[in-house]
């Protein structure tokens, strides 16, 4: 038997403060495990799926795109909200379509992890995509992306650079780069 009780906070109340189009912020009174009070900030997320496309060539494509609250402009995995109606594999189908222009024919879910766990439920789940097949971008009429084919490792060693920065496509493409090394289809140089 492990103490991980000893670290278990229990919600007292929990009132929401603000109701977005997509996050919801909730002040939560919680009891903490030494019996004592506190107050919990946090933001209700969706979740989200992130796709790495990888073509028989060792490619991947990523897209470019403008991220409003810190005013720079960030190298992506294709990656999006899950809607209400959506799981988590037909959000990433729809994601590389619309963010890529690409359809496939194998995805391989990579697994998931928690991007701000500090202040957000938020889950993202990472998926491998080959056997694929390009059209036209279908963006959202407010999204403006670039799409950038590079081989894949030269996107790992921009995460390493620090090139690229965003935390989803970093821990995205590390994960499926692991992954594919040890079970990817073909073979990636």
């Amino acid at each position: 038997m492990t103490d991980s009780h000893k670290l278990i906070e229990q919600t007292q109340s929990s009132e929401e403060i603000f109701n977005g189009r997509l996050l919801h912020v909730f002040l939560d009174h919680v009891r903490l495990p030494d019996g004592s009070t506190s107050t919990r900030e946090w933001i209700k997320h969706p979740g989200a799926s992130a796709v790495v496309p990888v073509f028989e060539n060792g490619d991947v494509m990523l897209v470019r795109q403008f991220r409003y609250p810190v005013s720079q402009i960030f190298h992506e995995v294709p990656a999006g909200k899950i809607d209400p109606d959506e799981n988590a594999d037909t959000t990433a189908e729809r994601e590389l379509n619309e963010e890529a222009g690409l359809v496939c024919q194998q995805f391989q879910y990579i697994g998931h992890f928690y991007p701000g766990i500090g202040y957000s439920d938020e889950i993202i789940h990472i998926y491998a995509a080959w056997d694929i097949e390009a059209f036209d971008q279908q963006v959202d009429d407010d999204e403006f992306l670039l799409k950038e084919r590079l081989p894949f490792k030269e996107a790992i060693e921009m995460v390493h650079s620090g090139e690229i920065s965003d935390g989803k496509t970093m821990v995205s493409l590390l994960r499926t780069w692991h992954w594919w090394q040890k079970e990817g289809p073909f073979s990636i140089q």
